[in-house]
């Protein structure tokens, strides 16, 4: 498989042609040859997205709502090929791949509807006779960057909440799944979103901080929305600190799952090796830790060895 860029919604290579090749973690054979975006790409595709925003932060709802619902459709079009690309990049099963996809299609609905409901409010005033009032409106470009892992519903969130307020969004894509990442903004092209509302960059892993870091310092990025590891959220929100840029994270946790003595243990036990295994346990809400009422543990316990 081969990606490129997406700017202006045209697929374009990266400077100079460079590419990074992602390797199946088992084999070393070649899964994807993604371009490999330079910090001049970078700043392309964040400039295209500030001259789209000052037309696309005019739009109506009702032309952002039509695109997004559109989009949704879409993107359900496409899940054959989403749960190819998935089993080739990540190694998912037609189980997961199927259930980000619809879950992404869903969000696309949800964040569709929202774009009627983005209100001000009426604030009480000393002054007779004045009124005063906050009224919401677009910030400009926003760097989304989602992790591999989930990749289609953490995509399309960090994407379709920005665009239905009337932002643009500068995707960066993960190094890991770039195929999968590009299927994503495929379908919302496809539904009609205007150019430079929605760029998406790849680049080599071992550029990766020189074009986050671009992308974060240039004046246009007005928010950054990151879901990934504690240690690169970490190195974000410096970043972004010093240039006083209010980022939202999605960082790493420890999901518990909590067993009280009341529960079904049968059921308790299949639900805590679901939660620990669908997809390996790579996922953020894998079940990383069980809380068992002292007066079942042994019970409990004895279940999951034997597996009765």
């Amino acid at each position: 498989m081969e990606t490129q860029l997406i700017i202006d919604n045209q697929a374009l290579p990266a400077s100079g042609n460079a590419t990074y090749v992602r390797l199946h973690p088992t084999t070393g054979s070649a899964v994807t040859r993604a371009a490999a975006a330079s910090v001049g790409d970078a700043v392309a595709a964040v400039e295209s997205a500030h001259r789209a925003f000052q037309s696309w932060s005019q739009s109506g709802p009702t032309e952002r709502r039509r695109i997004l619902l559109k989009a949704a459709d879409i993107l359900e079009s496409k899940t054959p090929q989403f749960i190819e690309t998935m089993a080739k990049e990540i190694g998912a099963s037609e189980l997961w791949s199927g259930f980000n996809v619809m879950l992404a299609a869903n969000l696309f609905r949800e964040a569709a509807a929202l774009a009627t409901q983005i209100q001000g409010e009426t604030i009480p005033t000393d002054k007779p006779g004045a009124l005063s009032m906050t009224v919401r409106q677009p910030v400009g470009v926003i760097l989304s960057i989602a992790p591999w892992n989930g990749p289609v519903v953490l995509a399309a969130r960090a994407i379709a909440y920005p665009i239905i307020c009337g932002n643009s969004v500068v995707f960066r894509a993960s190094e890991t799944s770039p195929r999968t990442h590009l299927l994503i903004a495929e379908a919302l092209v496809e539904a009609g979103l205007p150019p430079g509302v929605l760029n998406v960059l790849t680049n080599d892993p071992s550029d990766a901080a020189e074009v986050v870091d671009a992308l974060i310092s240039h004046k246009a990025v007005r928010r950054i929305n990151f879901t990934g590891s504690t240690r690169i959220g970490r190195i974000i929100a410096e970043k972004a600190g010093r240039h006083l840029k209010r980022c939202l994270l999605e960082l790493g946790g420890k999901s518990p799952l909590v067993v009280l003595d009341d529960a079904d243990i049968d059921e308790a036990v299949k639900a805590a090796v679901f939660g620990a295994f669908l997809y390996q346990g790579q996922i953020c809400m894998s079940t990383e830790r069980i809380v068992v009422d002292e007066r079942i543990a042994d019970e409990f316990v004895k279940i999951r060895r034997t597996g009765s």
